[in-house]
């Protein structure tokens, strides 16, 4: 399926990126009373890494993502889990069928759709006073290793943003007028890896990419030859897991 942001040749890279901090994710199923027989649908899935995480918890989860190369990489991922379908959509038009679900997640994607029809299309398949909630893994700027790399991102892109994913996204959860009180929700993750797949996993990073189409694969060096330099081979790079979410009224 094409679409704006197109993240094939991502694909692979995104594996290597961190999972959502598990108190968070823990938090919203409590918050939305999520029990054993729920039903999921996780839009924008990606390489499963929200995907799996529900589905070792037990939930029947409806995986929508429309990259062929990124869906193929989850389907590979979870094919041992039978509570997890995949499915080709998007955000704003997901295909599955109305009033179905007791979740909707978006992991890391909500800031690739038009918001607000993505809030209509998760009214559309909600069960009454179902939850929507979407999600980011931001880079704490405090740790020393992120601050050298963003000094390294700033240094070569003029006026870098990091675009819609660091925004609260409460006002436009409230604009839409579809649900209720929105719930903030913050956790910690700390991604052990090794060093060179630390460097490999910034190849993934869209908001990067489509700042610096000339001069990506520069950053990335840069990125690289920093990380090969200054950490030993397996390092902790900290995370903070940003989770936002409502009821639908």
């Amino acid at each position: 399926m094409k679409v704006e942001w197109d993240y094939t040749a991502l694909a692979d890279a995104y594996l290597k990126r961190p999972d959502y901090a598990i108190d968070a994710i823990d938090q919203m199923l409590n918050i939305a009373n999520i029990t054993n027989d729920a039903n999921i649908c996780d839009v924008g899935a990606g390489a499963a890494h929200l995907t799996l995480i529900l589905a070792q918890k037990g939930f029947k989860v409806s995986a929508v993502e429309p990259n062929d190369a990124m869906r193929a990489n989850g389907t590979k991922k979870t094919m041992e889990y039978p509570n997890i379908s995949w499915f080709e959509g998007v955000g704003e038009n997901t295909g599955m069928p109305n009033n179905t679900f007791d979740l909707v997640t978006f992991g890391s994607s909500f800031n690739v759709c038009d918001r607000q029809l993505a809030l209509k299309e998760t009214q559309r398949i909600l069960k009454p006073h179902g939850w929507f909630a979407c999600m980011w893994n931001h880079r704490d700027l405090a740790d020393p290793t992120q601050i050298a790399i963003e000094e390294i991102i700033k240094s070569n892109i003029a006026g870098y943003t990091y675009g819609t994913r660091r925004e609260d996204q409460t006002n436009i959860i409230n604009e839409s007028n579809l649900f209720g009180e929105v719930h903030f929700i913050e956790g910690k993750v700390v991604h052990k890896i090794l060093a060179s797949d630390f460097s490999e996993g910034w190849k993934s990073h869209g908001t990067l990419h489509r700042q610096s189409p000339d001069t990506f694969n520069t950053i990335i060096k840069q990125i690289d030859d920093y990380i090969s330099n200054n950490c030993e081979s397996y390092i902790e790079v900290p995370y903070i897991t940003r989770l936002w979410m409502a009821q639908l009224k």
